[in-house]
């Protein structure tokens, strides 16, 4: 589900969102500037205090494959927490849904929580804001 399906469905103060955007650790051997380098992008958009997860966007490299396992923890219901309980698997771009948000809330006005992954200096702006 989009984010502005979830607001449509489950009203704006009963969703969260979490994002994320940074460079894929594939790109890390290659001689090119960091800005110059592909970037993935994520989103988990929440419904509920119980964080049910409703929607989770990828774009980047293997972003197929990453969606087919957690396709399968949507239809089972998976929230926000069970996704925090797992273990990351590193290096893989996939560990950023597992590890999303336990960083520290941005400065968006949403209220979304993004990683250190996500391209950013402290107190610069990341995607989403």
């Amino acid at each position: 589900m989009t984010e502005p399906k979830a607001i449509a469905k489950y009203g704006k103060d009963n969703i969260k969102t979490y994002t994320s955007k940074f460079t894929n650790l594939y790109y890390g051997i290659f001689d090119m500037k960091s800005e110059d380098k592909p970037k993935t992008l994520m989103k988990i958009v929440c419904a509920g205090i119980e964080e049910k997860v409703v929607g989770l966007h990828v774009l980047g490299m293997g972003s197929d494959e990453m969606m087919q396992g957690f396709g399968v923890a949507m239809k089972m219901g998976c929230t926000k927490a069970d996704l925090d309980s797992c273990v990351a698997i590193h290096p893989t771009a996939a560990e950023e849904f597992v590890t999303m948000g336990v960083w520290g809330t941005s400065p968006c006005e949403t209220g979304a929580k993004v990683s250190p992954l996500g391209g950013a200096s402290p107190g610069e702006p990341r995607m989403g804001c």
